[in-house]
């Protein structure tokens, strides 16, 4: 039976004594590269220039109904790319508490070596 790994670190960075650290799970793992993925610009790694949702890309739009279609297709995109240590159950792209300044992407995924359901989130600040 193989099994998926939990991963390097994209973005590695040593602790107090020089240490480089896994994450302790695959959960952790599969969180700290959504996370990655959603923040990195395509284009800004070398050897990965497709790698990335780029939200920063959103930042300054107006809030309309075709921007969330389009950050919604975009994580999807990305992480079915990416990230094979998951099956996507939802990606919901909205306005959290009627504040149209705000848009919040809420992804909820299972993990294929165990089903167990996960989420994520983040919150995007579109007027500054």
């Amino acid at each position: 039976m193989t099994t998926a790994p939990i991963g390097w670190p994209l973005l590695p960075v040593p602790d107090e004594q020089g240490r480089l650290s896994y994450p302790k799970t695959l959960a952790e793992s599969v969180r700290e590269s959504i996370r990655l993925l959603l923040t990195v610009e395509p284009g800004s790694l070398l050897m990965h220039p497709a790698f990335g949702a780029g939200l920063e890309a959103y930042l300054q739009s107006p809030n309309t109904l075709t921007l969330r279609r389009r950050l919604r297709d975009d994580v999807l995109e990305s992480l079915d790319r990416w990230e094979p240590r998951i099956e996507v159950d939802y990606v919901d792209v909205f306005e959290p508490d009627d504040d149209a300044g705000h848009l919040r992407v809420e992804i909820g995924y299972r993990l294929v070596r165990t089903g167990e359901p996960q989420s994520i989130g983040v919150t995007l600040d579109l007027e500054g």
